[in-house]
């Protein structure tokens, strides 16, 4: 499987919403440089035509240029290299690739190596989470991961002391990512599987994460409340601050109750309780 590279010269202001833009239109992966963004979506997903008219939507508000390139997979690591860095999330959470220097004075040390897979705590809703996740026991808790990505929230949950992690993707080369990932960090209670919310076996757990996009939420939100136990927690992004309205009243409606949120850079992150 081949991936479309969309390099976009663009204004700053306008990179975040052109990556929920360009999420909406099967974008998975992004990596923002010092002349706009790079976006990358499967082959097959590609639709030339909705992503020219979005862009040219646009033109009238900002400069703008763009180019698309063929990634083939055996190139992606390659491409991702140039441009990924070690990050911190807080004092505690140190995120690396395996060709970085470790650093011992933090009490979790992730190491990720994405292969076009979304999640390696650089971009806002995938930090939030990891901060959220830092303020909720896992000792001892079963916590099922929506979309897992490049396994990265799975893998920490495993290193707060989580039992068992039950981790899913509808995207072949995210599951392969996350296994590699998984192994990477030595951890061995990650259970990975390629499919979705509707086919996941059916299981009560005390967390479940969501990091997607805000129409699926919507969407799956009453099947996620299926999985959680009475007083588990669900931690969702992936979505604005504006909509976070919409989220919540949805929550609500299957008994949930708003109890935590974080907001950077105008993307959100919410904490749910059940019951």
């Amino acid at each position: 499987m081949d991936y479309i590279e969309l390099t976009l010269q663009i204004d700053a202001d306008f990179v975040e919403i052109l990556m929920a833009e360009l999420a909406e239109l099967g974008f998975e992966s992004f990596v923002e440089t010092d002349e706009g963004l790079e976006a990358y979506v499967q082959e097959e997903l590609f639709n030339d035509l909705a992503i020219k008219q979005m862009l040219e939507n646009y033109a009238s508000r900002t400069a703008i240029s763009y180019q698309f390139k063929k990634i083939a997979r055996q190139n992606w690591n390659e491409e991702w290299e140039k441009n990924f860095q070690p990050i911190q999330i807080g004092e505690q959470i140190y995120v690396r690739a395996d060709f970085h220097e470790p650093k011992s004075d933090f009490p979790y040390e992730i190491i990720i190596t994405p292969k076009m897979s979304f999640g390696t705590g650089h971009h806002e809703t995938t930090s939030m989470v990891m901060e959220h996740q830092l303020g909720i026991e896992h000792t001892n808790k079963k916590v099922l991961d929506v979309g897992t990505g490049t396994g990265i929230l799975a893998v920490l949950a495993s290193k707060l002391g989580a039992t068992t992690i039950s981790a899913f993707d509808i995207d072949e080369w995210s599951v392969e990512n996350t296994i590699e990932n998984v192994k990477l960090n030595d951890v061995s209670n990650v259970i990975v599987r390629l499919g979705t919310i509707e086919d996941e076996p059916h299981d009560m757990y005390d967390i479940v994460l969501a990091n997607i996009n805000r129409n699926i939420l919507i969407s799956q939100i009453p099947a996620y409340v299926t999985f959680l136990k009475p007083g588990g927690e669900l931690i969702v992004s992936g979505f604005y601050e504006k909509d976070i309205a919409d989220i919540e009243t949805i929550a609500e409606s299957v008994g949930l109750k708003k109890v935590a949120q974080l907001s950077k850079n105008n993307w959100a992150a919410v904490v749910f309780k059940y019951r």
